[in-house]
């Protein structure tokens, strides 16, 4: 049993890092590394890093970057758009580094499974975060940005705590992914139809239209010629016979 709950415990750790990367990668560093330091927890050896003061100090500074550009409309969109580049590659190195001293292929595994993670919940909040820009007050930014805050400091504390609790979770979560994301991206391509209509990208060129009106104007100047100068009529013919 014992063994078990190990196993289901650096399985829980391996997940959490990598899911809780997709949404706030700084947060994850900051939270497993004062964890670490103030001896609440026991991390594997290669992820021991993370408790580093420089390391520290870095996702501090970028943590309190993205805590106020995650609260403004556009801007938040915009940092999630670059960080597609950041949080899918970091969430894969923890969760390769939270296995501890394994096989390579277990650590190659890990980090499909945690970068894949990572993905799915980075997808999930960028495309949630273009809905909610489509309000124009500030509140609804506010509240989400302060939600995943929390739900990630809170995640990654129940894996390392309550690993049992925190993988039910997490298939909850994949459950609600799998039912959302056909979702949102029907919200993005309408917002971004949207979009295209407001600034003239989907709209007539000028030239054509001008094309158009002409050859209307022509075909209207000739039905009226055709009226104003009739044919023989089958009554006149009849007249010179």
């Amino acid at each position: 049993m014992e063994h078990l709950d190990q196993i289901i415990a650096t399985l829980a750790l391996t997940m959490g890092v990598g899911w809780a990367s997709g949404i706030n990668l700084y947060a994850t560093l900051l939270t497993l590394g004062v964890l670490s330091n103030m001896g609440h927890i026991d991390l594997p050896p290669e992820l021991q890093v993370v408790g580093d003061p420089l390391v520290l100090m870095a996702a501090g500074l970028m943590y309190a970057v993205e805590f106020f550009a995650d609260k403004v409309p556009g801007v938040d969109t915009g940092w999630d758009t670059i960080h597609t580049f950041v949080r899918i590659p970091a969430g894969a190195a923890l969760a390769a580094a939270a296995v501890g001293e394994v096989a390579i292929p277990v650590e190659v595994a890990a980090a499909l499974v945690g970068g894949g993670l990572a993905a799915s919940s980075h997808a999930l909040k960028a495309g949630g975060r273009v809905m909610i820009n489509t309000s124009p007050e500030p509140f609804s930014n506010w509240g989400a940005s302060v939600g995943e805050d929390v739900a990630v400091i809170g995640g990654v504390w129940a894996a390392l705590n309550h690993p049992y609790w925190f993988l039910g979770l997490l298939v909850l979560f994949i459950v609600l992914l799998v039912w959302l994301l056909p979702k949102i991206w029907r919200g993005i391509r309408r917002v971004f139809r949207f979009l295209l209509r407001l600034f003239g990208a989907d709209k007539e060129p000028a030239s054509s239209r001008g094309d158009s009106i002409e050859a209307t104007a022509a075909a209207a100047a000739g039905r009226a010629g055709v009226d104003a100068n009739p044919g023989p009529s089958l009554g006149g013919d009849r007249s010179k016979d």
